[in-house]
């Protein structure tokens, strides 16, 4: 299997620093601050591409696992929300939403869900945060 990596750079202090994260392939780097990730200020958080990475991975595991169950979707769209709380006084993502929406020809909606559930439990992303509540709505969009 590969191993992925990113890098972070940060200057400064915790609230008037600022950093930038860049994922090793070149794909992506954005910059980020306190402000960016616990208020509203422009820029990237380590919890958005949290969430992007599991929107990501389940989507590309609900395709495999579909196809495994002998059905091709045409198209999955999925959104993951990071939730970021206050835990004993320590900052904490608590809990994944994931939201998707597939357009699968042949599926009947109670294998769906199925197949559903069966992809947000065992993608690896899934998987590594364990430790996270992670809800799902899935929804099958007619062809």
């Amino acid at each position: 299997m590969k191993t992925r990596s990113a890098e972070a750079n940060w200057e400064g202090g915790l609230q008037d620093g600022r950093g930038t994260l860049r994922v090793a392939s070149g794909a992506f780097e954005g910059k980020y601050t306190y402000q960016s990730r616990f208020e509203d200020e422009a820029g990237t958080n380590p919890e958005e591409l949290i969430a992007a990475a599991h929107a990501g991975c389940f989507s590309m595991a609900f395709s495999g696992d579909l196809g495994k169950a002998g059905y091709k979707p045409e198209h999955i769209h999925t959104r993951a929300q990071a939730r970021l709380e206050k835990v004993d006084g320590r900052s904490t993502i608590t809990r994944i939403h994931l939201e998707t929406e597939a357009r699968v020809p042949g599926s009947n909606p109670q294998a769906f869900q199925q197949i559903a559930e069966g992809a947000k439990k065992g993608c690896p992303v899934s998987r590594a945060l364990a430790g996270v509540e992670i809800t799902l709505d899935a929804k099958l969009v007619a062809s």
